[in-house]
């Protein structure tokens, strides 16, 4: 499972016109979901994810989390992160898991998410969405967490 951690000002996802989750400070996660990935995995790049050090502490130094600061965290369904763009010039999605078990781990996510910190926002998945956000940096990393065993 992958996660595209974006530290933001703020971001909203906006589906055929209406925005349908925004946040102000906090985390954009663009998720995408691999074959072989479960609901372990979820869990282990949740905890990551809010526990991951990117905010300024009172030094200006990068050492508090998403939890520590009590920011937003805005999910967005990304299929095209797990792409094998390592051939060709046309991306591979083989990799990538089904629609079905991306949408289920997708909604595991987001309900652990909702019980381990507030707030918390999404996009719709498989929907076409149009994503705006401030990056705060630009502060951006590609969280990797492979399937569970």
């Amino acid at each position: 499972m992958k996660g595209l951690i974006q530290r933001v000002r703020h971001a909203s996802v906006t589906v055929e016109g209406e925005i349908i989750g925004q946040i102000e400070n906090g985390i954009l996660l663009l998720l995408g979901v691999e074959k072989g990935d479960n609901e372990t995995t979820a869990d282990k790049l949740l905890q990551k994810v809010l526990k991951y050090r990117i905010f300024a502490d009172a030094d200006d130094k990068m050492n508090l989390s998403l939890t520590d600061i009590g920011g937003g965290l805005l999910v967005v369904s990304q299929f095209t992160l797990v792409a094998d763009t390592r051939k060709g010039l046309r991306p591979s999605f083989s990799s990538g898991a089904t629609p079905t078990d991306g949408e289920r781990l997708y909604n595991h996510f987001v309900d652990q998410a909702r019980h381990a910190h507030t707030p918390v926002a999404t996009g719709c998945f498989g929907a076409d969405m149009k994503v705006e956000l401030l990056n705060d940096g630009p502060v951006t990393f590609l969280l990797d967490v492979p399937p569970a065993d």
